[in-house]
Formats: C-alpha cells, structure tokens, sequence
C-alpha cells in the first residue's frame, strides 16, 4: 500500500446529524442537519488502468473494482458503495479513470452519523478529481443517493448525501427535500451544548424496518392523494390529515401522524433557533423522539433509554434519537456547566438497563466537502 503522501488528493466528505426532522426526507420534507467534524477521507491517485484499487486504513482488504464490469460488486461489503459511486459518475456522462483509493473513515460505522454518506461523497469528489473535473456538491449528493438505492439496497430521502456534501461549518441546513432549496442558518445553542451520544448498537437500515416504513408512508399518500390535491405526505397539514383519518388504516395513520406532525416541529424548531430560544427547541426535540418511539416505532430499548435518561437530568432541554433509528445515536441539548455528570449519569444508566457501554462524540459543525491536490 502506498503512503498517503504518494497519492495526488485528498478528499473529504462529513458526517451528519439531524437535529430535527427525522423519516421526512423521502416524504418531501424539511429537515435540519449539520455537517460534522467527523470525516471520511479519501486518497487518490490514476493508476492508467482499467481497475479501481480499494484500500481503507484500518481493514486489511484490498478489492479491484472492473470499472467494466461494475454490476458484480453490488453484494460486496465493503466496496459495494464506492462500485456504485463509480457506476453511476459514469452513467451521468463523466469520464471513469482507472485510480488506487485509500479510505480512512472517522465517521463511526453503524452510528446514524451516514457513515455510508460520507463515504459515497468522498469517493464521488476523488473520481471527479483523477477525471480532472472539480466536484459540484449538489450533483454529488444526488449520485450518492442513487448508489446508496442501486447498490446498497437502502431507498432513502436525499438529505444524508446533501449535508455530507454541503455542510457549511457553524451552520445547520434547512434544507427542503422536494426542491433542494437550502438556508444556511447559523447555530447558536446559547447557554447550551449539543452532546451526541452512541448506543453501540450498530444498526442495518436494509435488514431493519427502514424499508417497510418508507412503503408505508407511500400508502399514505397514494390514500390522501385521492382526496387532497398534494405532491407529497409533507405536503399535508395537521388539521387535514385529521379531517381524514378516517380513510387510513390504523397504522398507516401513525405512520403519516409523525410525518406531517415533525414537518411542523421542524418549522417550530427554525423560529425557536433564529430568535434564540433554545428552551423552546429543546422540547421539540423531545416531542420529536417521542413521536417516533410511539408512531413510527424506530426507535428501540437502548435508543430509548439513552432519551428518557437524558430527559430526567436537570440540565438536559431536551434529547433525541437522529438517524434512522434500531440503534445509532441521540442528539442532546445540555448546560455546559453540567456536561460531565450528565454523560457519566445517563451513560451509567444506560449500561445498567442494556448492557452497552454508550460513547459521548464532543463534536464541531464543520464544513461537508472539501478537497485538495497533496
């Protein structure tokens, strides 16, 4: 393997977390994300061949990729989301060079931080580079999405790929996941501190209920829509989904009550951020988490006990799980002047009622894509 200084760029492409606005994305909704400190970075160099050479810093595989036959790699663990990267910067008309990519993945696996989004990114930037184009953030993201379908198995919104992309460091995005539209808002938490937490429980959206959700929520709107004049389940309001309830099967009903009912909170939660009331959007974190505990059923016994203990110590506004959920990490609004005993109290309790030991992430919000010639 080549040292990191023998290759031409370096890449890198952030993790995520979604602060509010969670299994609304494939539903047309807003959502608002950050860019994390957390990287995935990619080395690369042409190689004038007809092979893609994977190498990662920390595994001891190395797997050639036929850039001429790439459909075969769409089970392989680890290299089915750079195969599909390469697959489709191809299929959207750009040159595919022959290149050795080394990946050193900070983002933690499992985590609901989009590991995977970072490394769809980072690869995407890298096969720009090597083909002498310079990355457009946006189209990156759209391609990430369409690997992360394709070769992955999982059918998710857009909105990992877009923060991972273009996360703009001290700012989260609220960014409309039917339009692409995006405001940049600066986060000022005040007299508060966002601590992420891991469950260490590594979740797999393919074999989890991500999937069956996202069929549900296409229920409900293919029911609404023969009574509402809407493009999308983001599109409903709360008095109307009530007004027709009625035509919705129990479940499909809470299904769509989260949706529409966090579309709203999402609302909520920007005004509460732009005049500063942090009080305020700390318990639409927690009526957020609830939510999904209770409606859409995603959350899980160690994402729960990790909310509800957050919920019960003094200098905790609010707390909730950011991700796709059966496992992955919550996102907690805490005092600054109580951080430690609030990590040691709720992470002793946790290991107490599951038996995992949690991991507190003292993060920044950083910048999504960066890149540069070594």
């Amino acid at each position: 393997m080549r040292t990191r200084e023998e290759y031409q760029f370096k890449v890198s492409a952030a993790g995520r977390v979604n602060l509010i606005g969670e299994h609304v994305d494939y539903c047309g909704g807003k959502v608002l994300p950050c860019a994390l400190s957390l990287k995935c970075t990619v080395y690369a160099r042409p190689n004038g061949t007809d092979f893609i050479n994977l190498a990662w810093t920390d595994l001891p595989d190395k797997i050639p990729l036929d850039i001429k036959n790439l459909n075969q790699y769409r089970t392989y663990k680890h290299a089915k989301y750079q195969a599909g990267c390469a697959y489709f910067w191809r299929e959207a008309g750009h040159e595919l060079k022959g290149c050795d990519l080394l990946i050193d993945c900070k983002v933690p696996f499992g985590s609901g931080l989009s590991s995977s989004a970072a490394i769809e990114v980072a690869t995407l930037g890298a096969l720009a580079l090597v083909a002498g184009e310079l990355p457009v953030p946006v189209e990156l993201a759209l391609l990430a999405q369409k690997a992360e379908h394709e070769f992955a198995g999982v059918n998710c919104g857009i909105m990992d790929q877009y923060a991972s992309a273009c996360g703009r460091s001290g700012h989260a995005m609220l960014l409309d996941c039917k339009t692409l539209e995006c405001e940049q808002i600066p986060i000022d938490t005040g007299e508060y501190s966002l601590i992420i937490i891991n469950t260490n429980k590594p979740h797999a959206l393919v074999e989890s209920k991500y999937n069956e959700r996202r069929e549900e929520t296409e229920t409900a709107l293919s029911i609404l829509k023969r009574k509402l004049d809407i493009e999308c389940l983001a599109d409903v309001r709360p008095f109307k989904l009530l007004e027709y309830r009625t035509g919705l099967p129990a479940t499909i009903y809470r299904r769509a009550k989260h949706v529409v009912d966090e579309c709203e909170r999402v609302r909520q939660a920007v005004e509460a951020m732009k005049r500063g009331d942090m009080k305020k959007f700390g318990e639409l974190l927690t009526e957020s988490h609830k939510s999904l505990e209770q409606l859409y059923e995603v959350t899980g016994k160690e994402l729960d006990s990790l909310a509800h203990a957050a919920w019960d110590h003094p200098a905790c506004a609010g707390a909730r799980m950011t991700g796709a959920g059966f496992g992955g990490c919550t996102v907690n609004l805490v005092k600054p002047a109580a951080v430690e005993d609030f990590k040691r109290k709720v992470c002793d309790r946790y290991k107490q009622e599951t038996g995992y030991d949690a991991t507190c992430y003292d993060v920044k919000i950083g910048d999504g894509l960066t890149y540069r010639e070594i």
